[in-house]
């Protein structure tokens, strides 16, 4: 089934959040559709029918608002973004996290961005400089092979760890965020010695990929026991390495 790709007016850009002060979503759905991803819950009010990484609606008027919308906001941190890949492969094309990027910095909008693309090295020009900017790169595992059961249309695991050095060279501040927690997690530390700030951690608390666990004989990485287990090692490990970090569980 080939990619519903639909550009839409929004009414709103500038959202608050629950995660940081407000969010900005130029995307609606992601090509990279791994299977555990919760933003699949925007299926019960968008009326997509298309399966989840099937379709992607397009924000163009995303910068006009955010322009709009920033002089009459109090200034916060901003997630980029939360229900989308802010850099997925359309990014390529309309550009939109960009232009909303640049209207936040030349504003001095603190900005988290949060990807797995390796497509924000374009921006690297936009980023370095600001010392309030923080790109975040979710790498779930060190294990390829499990890399491609949950996020087989992502970027490798190779790639997002170059991502990460290329910008933690460039003086941006960088984030590693291992979310949800997948098998193997744990030998990521030593390949981010020295290419992230700190590291976020969180589980699995929401259940689409219960069958995938199942097919591929994973539901141990499902239990509380192995949540629990691998937050010990990560804590060990990430101590040992001088990375500061913080479980979201």
């Amino acid at each position: 089934m080939d990619l519903t790709v639909k550009e839409v007016y929004a009414k709103t850009i500038l959202s608050k959040s629950k995660v940081l002060d407000y969010v900005v979503n130029p995307y609606v759905g992601c090509e990279h559709g791994c299977t555990y991803c919760y933003a699949r819950y925007v299926k019960r009010f968008t009326g997509h029918t298309e399966p989840w990484g099937k379709f992607v609606d397009v924000k163009i008027n995303a910068p006009t608002l955010l322009q709009r919308e920033t002089r009459s906001k109090k200034v916060g941190r901003v997630w980029v973004s939360g229900l989308c890949d802010p850099y997925q492969p359309l990014e390529g094309r309309y550009n939109l996290t960009r232009k909303c990027l640049e209207i936040l910095l030349k504003k001095g909008w603190p900005v988290t961005i949060q990807t797995k693309s390796t497509l924000v090295l374009r921006d690297i020009d936009l980023l370095k400089g600001h010392g309030n900017v923080e790109v975040c790169l979710t790498i779930t595992t060190a294990d390829e092979g499990i890399r491609q059961i949950f996020e087989p249309k992502a970027p490798s695991i190779k790639e997002r760890l170059e991502t990460l050095e290329k910008l933690h060279l460039a003086g941006v501040k960088t984030c590693v965020m291992i979310a949800p927690l997948l098998p193997k997690a744990e030998g990521l530390v030593k390949e981010i010695v020295g290419k992230a700030d700190h590291v976020l951690v969180d589980k699995m608390n929401y259940h689409y990929a219960d069958w995938v666990y199942k097919r591929h004989g994973l539901e141990y990485a499902m239990t509380s026991e192995f949540f629990m287990q691998k937050k010990r090692e990560l804590a060990n490990i990430l101590e040992k390495e001088g990375i500061p970090y913080e479980f979201e569980f």
